[in-house]
């Protein structure tokens, strides 16, 4: 067994309701005034409103800024910077999936450490504690609340970059399920299915350590048992509340296994075309499991139990790629790039930004850009 080390160093609460709580944790942190960073679609759904309402009657001063977009840039994470400063804030409400979670995350860096956000690519260059953050997710995905990660995209390399550090991780996360229970299937199916992708990955991970098997398996059991009830009904309190403790254990796993070739090829499709992270994650699975098949060492045999509850006596890995290709279908996602708008003449220089993230070198399956490349054609 190889030396690890975990630590969970944040306060998470969970169940129906436990949004109410939000005016007393920003009180614990000695903050008076927030910024709430959400995007547009929240607003128009009244969760953004939601916020401020709890804000207002437990005295908490609040500002919005509202103009994250999916796949965040490097000028966007300014202007909330800018918000920031100018209204006064002390901590910040991060409402929403990941993007206006690693706006948030991006944010306190700067406004506690100064600088740009490209100052502190790669891992630990945060040089300590950031501004107060809570994090409230409204899918059932990312993880993002409880993961020492922020991704943005550099407009100027049109490059997802990565600032990686335990300093990033939210003060208190507030799992409710009914801040997910309004969401469109589509979503529902492309955000679960990421979080299924963030166990599947650090299950598989060459850094996976026990701590990390453990969030891993409990994530899967929930996922797999929950995510076709789910998108079916997201009115399905105890499938929403499975799906969202499942993608917070999976986003626990994954922060300290790291992740695999899925991830590192995803990023650079939706800095490139624009293409959802999950829906991205989803269509590069098949294939990447596939290729990894051959450093299987028993675990696809338990990852299609812990998806399924099935046992396979003449087990072979084919078994887990069928199962999830099965699954994708049912849920309505795409199966090939070239369905997302990607084009073959783009394959090699995403293959050169894919292998610049430490994901590749924790997939269990060695690569070069080679073989990067070779996927991603065998995924259009």
């Amino acid at each position: 067994m190889n030396a690890f080390t975990f630590q969970v160093p944040q306060n998470i609460l969970f169940g129906m309701g436990c949004l109410e709580r939000l005016p007393e944790l920003l009180s614990k942190s000695g903050s008076r005034h927030t910024l709430i960073i959400s995007d547009r679609g929240l607003e128009r759904l009244g969760a953004v409103e939601r916020i401020i309402r709890l804000c207002e009657a437990g005295g908490v001063a609040h500002t919005e800024y509202l103009d994250v977009m999916p796949n965040p840039t490097d000028r966007c994470v300014d202007a909330a910077v800018e918000c920031y400063r100018q209204c006064g804030a002390t901590s910040i409400v991060a409402l929403g999936g990941g993007s206006p979670m690693d706006v948030a995350k991006a944010v306190g860096v700067l406004v506690t450490h100064g600088g740009h956000i490209m100052d502190y690519e790669g891992a630990g260059r945060v040089p300590g504690p950031i501004v107060p953050v809570v994090a409230i997710p409204t899918t059932a995905g990312t993880g993002s609340e409880v993961t020492a990660f922020s991704v943005i995209v550099d407009e100027a390399r049109a490059y997802k970059l990565t600032v990686f550090s335990y300093e990033l991780i939210p003060r208190y996360a507030l799992l409710d399920p009914s801040m997910i229970m309004t969401l469109p299937p589509s979503v529902a199916a492309s955000t679960g299915v990421d979080a299924m992708i963030h166990a599947m990955e650090a299950y598989l991970s060459r850094d996976a350590s026990p701590f990390s098997d453990a969030m891993a398996e409990k994530a899967l059991e929930l996922i797999g048992g929950n995510l076709r009830a789910f998108t079916a009904c997201r009115e399905n309190e105890q499938a929403a509340g499975a799906m969202l403790v499942g993608a917070m254990f999976a986003g626990i796993a994954f922060a300290w296994a790291r992740l695999g070739n899925v991830h590192a090829m995803s990023h650079p499709v939706s800095a490139l075309f624009g293409v959802a992270h999950g829906v991205a994650n989803a269509i590069l699975l098949p294939t990447v499991l596939e290729y990894n098949a051959l450093a299987d060492t028993g675990r696809y045999a338990r990852l299609l139990y812990l998806l399924t509850g099935r046992r396979e006596e003449n087990f072979r890995p084919q078994m887990l790629v069928d199962e999830i290709r099965s699954l994708l279908t049912e849920l309505g996602l795409p199966t090939r790039l070239s369905e997302v708008g990607v084009t073959e003449e783009a394959i090699p220089h995403m293959a050169a930004d894919a292998m610049k993230s430490g994901n590749v070198l924790a997939n269990p399956r060695q690569s070069v850009q080679r073989d990067i490349e070779e996927l991603y054609r065998k995924a259009m």
